[in-house]
């Protein structure tokens, strides 16, 4: 609101900040960015040395002026786990869940079980005590109006339900992911004890927050089911800022691009599959096509290109920056978006999603067709979606009709809708400030 007094205030706790790189760093980041033209004034509590496993300055100048950030110091077992199981330094462990180590042996199944049982709700677990001792004082002499956490990891959260328990602060409890519901919950080595101190936390936490947002509907209904109430959707969304000044430059080849983390649950055979049969059947298909996958690859997923005689085609792009991400999401001709191969894939929408919605360009999505991203691109027109186990035929032909298109020199961008502007996120944070507004009302 320019020209008129901010009187609310919000603690917004969250672990990933600048200058942390992936998309997780971006639900906190934007809602900040926006949140003053609401009438809320957001300040920051974070983490000081957190071991991110990227790191960005491309989202810097998305912090607004001014803003109050306040850092704690924060410990966290990865560089230990590094030594002990021989990792060189540089390497990312932060996603140990989404790629295979099934190689690590013994000491990675010991990791993994200390991991599971002595760092409750998660990693970052020996934050909680310090940060919570902070805050308390903190607000003693700078109060707020409200409290905003988001989470995984969800040692956020358990900050947040302390703070609230002490001071009477209304809470909003923000879910990127759930607790006990999160895909890799069960890839956890769990005693009886850590198992049912996880479930203490999170019901503490539930039962402590005001209201609890979470990224989409069928997660909603989940977290329903385990007794969480006054639950809303908070859709993930894309900042149409991000996108101006952004030249469209379609590359020559006929692009396929996935960007993100490609696990070995995220591993598209069927596409694999999919691809060699135009290569076989469709002249000039195998010269003129390229698959470009930004981020981090599974070893598997590579054995597989390399199975298939798919590698001539591939280029492995590594991990870029954001700026860099974005113009890539613009210059395919076709976007790739791979849902986790995990029960609870139904609810997943990644945030990368909106991105791709926001580019225009069309989305091939592999995962549950009754899932909330095959319904979001059916209703925006914007893609299709093919199971894991589909045959390899129908999102071949799909290819096939973009190819032609590609091929005839018609552009494969769509329009701007109503139904993909409904996602910006100046939109979704006035959606989030009613609510903050509804907890202190």
């Amino acid at each position: 609101m320019d020209g008129e007094a901010i009187s609310k205030r919000v603690l917004i706790i969250t672990y990933y900040w600048p200058p942390s790189g992936g998309v997780a760093v971006l639900r906190c980041l934007k809602i900040a960015k926006y949140l003053r033209t609401q009438g809320w004034e957001p300040v920051i509590f974070t983490a000081v040395n957190a071991h991110y496993p990227t790191v960005d300055h491309s989202n810097d100048g998305d912090i607004p002026n001014q803003l109050e950030v306040i850092r704690q110091p924060i410990w966290e077992p990865y560089s230990w786990y590094k030594r002990f199981t021989g990792k060189p330094p540089e390497e990312n462990v932060n996603n140990v869940f989404y790629t295979d180590e099934s190689a690590g042996g013994w000491k990675h199944t010991l990791a993994v079980w200390i991991r599971s049982n002595f760092f409750i709700p998660d990693a970052r677990a020996f934050w909680i005590r310090g940060s919570v001792k902070r805050l308390l004082t903190y607000l003693a002499d700078h109060p707020v109006d409200a409290l905003f956490s988001d989470g995984p990891p969800h040692s956020n959260t358990r900050i947040a339900t302390l703070v609230s328990q002490r001071t009477g602060l209304p809470w909003l409890a923000d879910f990127q992911d759930p607790w006990t519901q999160v895909d890799y919950y069960g890839l956890l080595k769990l005693t009886r004890w850590g198992r049912r101190r996880h479930e203490r936390m999170e019901q503490e936490a539930l039962q402590q927050a005001s209201l609890t947002t979470i990224v989409g509907p069928s997660w909603k209904k989940e977290l329903e089911a385990i007794g969480a109430r006054n639950v809303r959707v908070l859709y993930w969304g894309y900042d149409p800022e991000d996108f101006s000044g952004l030249e469209r430059n379609p590359h020559r080849k006929f692009t396929l691009t996935h960007l993100g983390i490609m696990g070995y649950d995220r591993h598209p055979e069927v596409l694999f599959a999919a691809i060699t049969q135009l290569n076989r059947d469709v002249p000039e298909f195998a010269h003129d096509f390229e698959l470009r996958l930004y981020g981090q690859v599974d070893h598997r997923v590579r054995a597989s290109l390399a199975a298939y005689g798919l590698l001539p085609q591939v280029s492995f792009c590594g991990n870029v920056d954001r700026r860099v991400a974005l113009q890539e999401t613009v210059d395919s001709h076709v976007l790739l978006l791979l849902l986790n191969q995990q029960p609870n894939a139904r609810g997943r929408i990644p945030g990368k999603l909106f991105e791709y919605l926001a580019a225009r360009n069309p989305v091939l999505n592999i995962g549950p067709v009754d899932s909330d991203v095959a319904d979001i691109l059916t209703e925006t027109g914007c893609g299709q979606t093919f199971d894991y186990s589909t045959a390899p035929a129908h999102p071949a032909r799909y290819l096939l009709e973009l190819y032609r298109q590609f091929k005839g020199g018609k552009s494969l961008r769509m329009q701007p809708t109503p139904l993909i502007e409904r996602y910006s996120h100046p939109r979704l944070v006035a959606q989030l400030a009613t609510y903050l507004d509804e907890i202190i009302a």
